[in-house]
């Protein structure tokens, strides 16, 4: 089973759409949503029903994409809604993790750092978004945080209390966080290409045109 470009139809041209209100944006925007009850959750020592939302999360950060490419239904506003949901979602979840005691303070510090100094970089260069591609480093990052954080939280919830669990948990968050400095990384160097391209300075096609 495919699972990066999940839903790619080859017979079928991919049109960007300039409505906001399509099946892959609700899905996104519910995703969104779940946020804050997972923090909720955190807050009541409701680790169950946190570890529950998370997974919701984690799944529809795939669910979205397979349906707006099997549905033909990229729009210009799900290009720029998912991602900022997907890295707003992963801030927000570290930062609980870190708050609670669940993880140590490496894992927000390796996720708001980097996308602080891209955010800076991307104003300075851009004046906003540089609109790069997601490279395939960012994918499996993604999905690494996607995969540990759930994990780790496992071995709150009542009966679930194993060691492996924690081991497991973190030992996936952590290649999930080098996976994002390095995806970080790569971008910083294709976005100063980019930009050195459109002044001129480089020759066409030298940059690696990927985003984390």
């Amino acid at each position: 089973m495919r699972f990066i470009g999940a839903g790619t139809r080859p017979d079928t041209e991919i049109t960007v759409l300039e409505r906001f209100w399509t099946l892959p944006n609700l899905v996104t925007v519910l995703r969104f949503l779940g946020i804050p009850l997972f923090v909720l959750f955190i807050s009541q020592d409701r680790y169950g029903s946190a570890f529950l939302t998370l997974v919701a999360v984690g799944c529809t950060d795939w669910i979205d994409g397979y349906l707006a490419r099997r549905l033909n239904q990229v729009s210009a506003t799900g290009q720029w809604l998912d991602p900022v949901a997907d890295r707003l979602a992963l801030i927000i979840v570290a930062a609980t993790f870190v708050v609670d005691g669940i993880a140590p303070a490496w894992l927000i510090l390796s996720i708001a750092i980097p996308d602080a100094v891209l955010i800076a970089n991307s104003l300075l260069l851009f004046r906003g978004n540089p609109d790069l591609p997601v490279s395939i480093v960012g994918k499996i990052r993604t999905a690494l945080l996607l995969l540990g954080a759930p994990l780790l939280l496992l071995d709150r919830v009542e009966g679930f209390d194993q060691h492996w669990l924690e081991v497991s948990g973190s030992a996936v968050l952590a290649l999930g966080c080098i996976g994002h400095v390095v995806a970080a990384a790569g971008y910083l160097v294709a976005a100063w290409r980019k930009y050195l391209h459109q002044r001129g300075q480089v020759p066409a096609g030298t940059g690696t045109g990927h985003a984390p």
